[in-house]
């Protein structure tokens, strides 16, 4: 088969906006040009591309055009953005996990708006779960927990980035037990359902279970919560900054802490904005993440 560009579009666009009727309007098309390009693909295709839920949805089959589609974008605004002076950004969708982009990944954002006609697209995604977006076509690239490249892909590892337990001092000196910190009674902080770090480190420590775990799904926010002593948690050492030695937070015990390595996965393409990017991204993993 070969897909035309009018057809990849308008998957893209059903994706992105969710439903047929929307991507019409992004598109400044009608419903109906929209579902005639989507049935030609899949008549082309032999299969069904799209799931007619709400929100639309790929199919295994629809991811891999996604992923066809997002690329080929990449390419055609790149050169479109040589040829035409005034021709529109760059589309660059990229996902990374919380903690990253509240620490260390800010410097990438500083680089990037020094360039021209870049639009970057964060998917803001636990590094544990960034390459499903890789592999559904949602990003171009990702900083990854996964060590393995998703198929099409290029993958190196950045560093690891460490993180501390840590609590405000009201709150420590509450929940000690005996002069050590009460693991199994103290309420503890989590990002959202999938941040299994802290849950992680207690099991180390024999606690299945805590007593009460608040979900503060912004990292902000997050932090700042911590400081306000509702629980402990494990924070990224580029975040916690001088926190520690100005006496807002204390660390719960001297030796524990969390590495997680991570990675930097981007599709295999000769991009010169994807290289820019990935250039860009190692200098800030080298400044601040642990080798």
């Amino acid at each position: 088969m070969s897909p035309q560009p009018a057809q990849l579009e308008a998957l893209v666009a059903i994706l992105d906006h969710g439903t047929f009727d929307a991507a019409a309007r992004a598109l400044h098309v009608t419903p109906s040009a929209v579902s005639q390009r989507i049935r030609a693909l899949e008549s082309a295709a032999g299969q069904v591309l799209v799931r007619r839920t709400t929100p639309c949805r790929p199919t295994a089959a629809g991811e891999a055009l996604v992923r066809l589609a997002r690329q080929t974008r990449l390419l055609y605004d790149e050169a479109r953005a040589a040829l035409t002076p005034d021709g529109g950004a760059i589309a660059l969708p990229v996902a990374v996990n919380a903690d990253s982009l509240a620490s260390w990944f800010l410097d990438v954002l500083a680089a990037a708006s020094e360039w021209d006609r870049v639009a970057l697209r964060l998917h803001v995604e636990d590094q544990a779960y960034s390459a499903d977006l890789l592999r559904r076509g949602d990003a171009l690239a990702a900083v990854t927990s996964d060590p393995t490249a998703v198929q099409g892909c290029s993958v190196e590892p950045l560093g690891v980035l460490r993180y501390l337990p840590v609590a405000a001092p009201g709150f420590a000196e509450r929940w000690r037990r005996g002069g050590r910190p009460d693991w199994a009674r103290m309420p503890v902080l989590v990002f959202n359902d999938r941040d299994s770090l802290q849950h992680d480190l207690l099991r180390r420590r024999g606690v299945d279970s805590p007593a009460v775990v608040h979900h503060v799904p912004s990292s902000t926010e997050f932090h700042e919560a911590v400081r306000l002593g509702l629980g402990w948690s494990l924070l990224p050492l580029p975040q916690l900054g001088s926190d520690v030695e100005d006496g807002r937070l204390v660390l719960l015990h001297g030796r524990d802490h969390v590495d997680v390595p991570l990675f930097w996965q981007r599709w295999r393409l000769d991009s010169p904005t994807l290289d820019r990017l990935t250039d860009t991204v190692r200098t800030a993993a080298r400044a601040h993440l642990r080798r």
